[in-house]
């Protein structure tokens, strides 16, 4: 395998930067600052920043095919207009776990959002076991429970054939497949793909490259791992000078960059001292990736 240069582009200080996306169509990396309550969206060409300022605890932004974009805020899943900064609640979920919040949310090959819960933290990755679940809602905001007793709802991705469905509960340490029905999204025949040996740090947000191969970001790890699916085997590992790496996703005019968030909160002063960098947005080179997909409504 090909070395990995890293280098930081964008020092954000994010609280929990999560939920990377490249935005093709606006040449934009798009993530957000969960505990920071902000949406970000950083144009490399220029090196010029923008944020929008939540009300609530943000987890991810999607862009929309009808324009604007969609994000995960609280137990919410909110229309965000961002030349005005409005949103609009449209749906919520797990309405009857008021103290549950919503992490990671992508959208599949066919426009739909797949979005996960969890119980609110104590302290990072620290929470009240099973009580999240896995969704999806459609262009008509219905809403699909897939999975229940999850405990932190993380990275997805789907495989290059659509028929894989690539899902991290990252309490659980694995990197886990299901079948994916593209048509009805109906998910079958969960399998572990991947497993971390206790103490190796907890599986957190992922991509997928253009050949298929998995790219998963190690919280409390300090690293990336490239993942085969179909033989388990990890293929390289990146190593990144902050520990509370969170997740990844390919971006830039050829999508052959990895851009990797990263948080600093759970840090103590001294791990700050020694990881200036955390909270800000890393980008690695060499690797080939693919466009994300718009919500369908």
């Amino acid at each position: 395998m090909p070395s990995v240069k890293v280098e930081c582009v964008i020092k954000a200080g994010a609280l929990i930067g999560e939920g990377p996306l490249w935005e093709e169509s606006q040449q934009t990396l798009m993530f957000v600052d969960i505990a920071g309550q902000k949406i970000h969206r950083w144009r490399p060409t220029t090196n010029q920043s923008e944020s929008v300022e939540t009300e609530d605890f943000v987890s991810f932004v999607v862009p929309r095919v009808s324009g604007g974009y969609l994000a995960g805020m609280g137990r919410s899943i909110v229309a965000v207009e961002w030349s005005t900064q409005m949103m609009t609640s449209l749906v919520e979920l797990d309405e009857d776990k008021p103290n549950n919040r919503l992490n990671d949310g992508k959208v599949d090959p066919r426009g739909r959002l797949l979005a996960g819960t969890m119980g609110r933290e104590k302290r990072p990755a620290e929470v009240q076991r099973q009580q999240g679940s896995l969704f999806s809602v459609t262009s008509d905001l219905s809403v699909t429970k897939h999975l229940t007793k999850v405990d932190i709802s993380n990275g997805m991705d789907w495989s290059l054939d659509q028929k894989t469905f690539f899902y991290i509960d990252s309490l659980s340490l694995s990197v886990d497949a299901f079948d994916y029905d593209s048509d009805s999204g109906r998910l079958g025949n969960r399998r572990v793909v991947y497993h971390l040996a206790e103490g190796e740090g907890l599986p957190d947000g992922m991509t997928v490259d253009a050949d298929g191969r998995l790219w998963v970001a190690i919280y409390n790890g300090g690293r990336i791992l490239n993942i085969d699916p179909e033989t388990g085997v990890c293929l390289q590992t990146v190593s990144l000078p902050v520990t509370k790496t969170t997740s990844c996703c390919f971006g830039g005019t050829d999508f052959s960059d990895l851009y990797v968030t990263s948080a600093c909160l759970g840090l103590d002063q001294s791990e700050r001292r020694k990881q200036p960098l955390a909270g800000g947005g890393l980008q690695g080179l060499g690797v080939k990736g693919r466009p994300s997909v718009s919500f369908s409504g």
